[in-house]
């Protein structure tokens, strides 16, 4: 069973596409609202109906209907509104964590958890914390959608399908990502021997601001990004496919660094994280990782 914690944008928009993709039998909406949850899973399941899909797709307030989950999705949390980064959400958030993360642990002690509440790292970070499950289990989305992002840019620029791309964006998912073009690659060879510098750059830059330029433009935060992502981790998970995947997740010594959660490269499978990809970064490149890891370091300090 498939359960998604908040009934918002990016949680229906996860529980169709999972639908969509015939990723379970059964999918669960939770959402403080009244009737929120409830009302989205009826119109889900309209649809669902329409198509032929044959799934029980529920809705409630009440936390104990996720119970026996096997993935769960929080996907809950004040979303971003124009002008406003990721790190101004810090506290608000993790007042939801900390009120999520007890249920979770009560009704699905087995369950793989993966967080898009922003900010990313650090909510991911307090779930961990307050699960207390293996860190394989406790998973932050975002690494997924940023790479992809960097592979749409390129795409456009060098006029070539961006499934073609093989992209790779590290550190957090915020202002200070890491795009890596030159161990982004087409065909093995790196963006940045297909692209002039001035190319790269903006590559990275419409990479890092392509969160925000949504926000903008919408006037609220992106969501059918997100929810593909999702649904290709719940997929890579449901199928046990050891995907390589970009992921934010708790380091053990991996790139030297210690408690602390970071976007890198991982092979995700039935039990969640089996391994942690350590690439090749040159001295300038593990500079900047480091720094996006110091930031994300420092936003930590603010739950204390």
């Amino acid at each position: 069973m498939i359960s998604i914690i908040g009934a918002g944008r990016v949680g229906t928009s996860t529980a169709l596409m999972s639908v969509l993709r015939g990723l379970d039998s059964k999918i669960v909406l939770v959402d403080v609202v009244p009737g929120l949850a409830r009302g989205e899973a009826l119109d889900l399941s309209h649809a669902a109906a329409v198509l032929g899909i044959d799934v029980d797709i529920q809705g409630s307030e009440d936390f104990s209907i996720i119970r026996g989950s096997d993935i769960v999705l929080v996907t809950a949390g004040k979303p971003r509104k124009a002008g406003m980064t990721r790190e101004q959400l810090v506290a608000d958030n993790a007042s939801i964590i900390n009120d999520i993360a007890p249920k979770i642990r009560e009704y699905a002690p087995d369950s793989i958890v993966i967080i898009t509440t922003n900010p990313l790292e650090v909510m991911t970070y307090l779930m961990y914390k307050k699960l207390g499950f293996p860190r394989e289990r406790v998973i932050g989305f975002s690494g997924v959608l940023d790479s992809a992002r960097l592979a749409y840019y390129a795409s456009k620029k060098l006029n070539i399908s961006y499934s073609s791309i093989v992209p790779v964006v590290i550190g957090m998912h915020g202002e200070n990502m890491l795009p890596l073009p030159r161990l982004s690659t087409i065909c093995g060879i790196p963006l940045t021997q297909l692209l002039p510098e001035n190319e790269i750059e903006s590559l990275k830059k419409e990479t890092i601001e392509a969160g925000a330029t949504i926000t903008k433009l919408k006037g609220y935060s992106s969501s059918y990004g997100p929810a593909a992502g999702l649904t290709l981790m719940v997929e890579a998970i449901r199928k046990d496919s050891n995907k390589l995947l970009i992921a934010s997740v708790f380091l053990d010594g991996e790139y030297g660094q210690h408690d602390v959660v970071a976007e890198v490269p991982v092979i995700l499978g039935r039990t969640g994280v089996k391994k942690v990809i350590e690439l090749p970064l040159n001295e300038n490149e593990r500079k900047k990782f480091l720094e996006s890891v110091e930031s994300v370091k420092s936003l930590i300090k603010l739950l204390t």
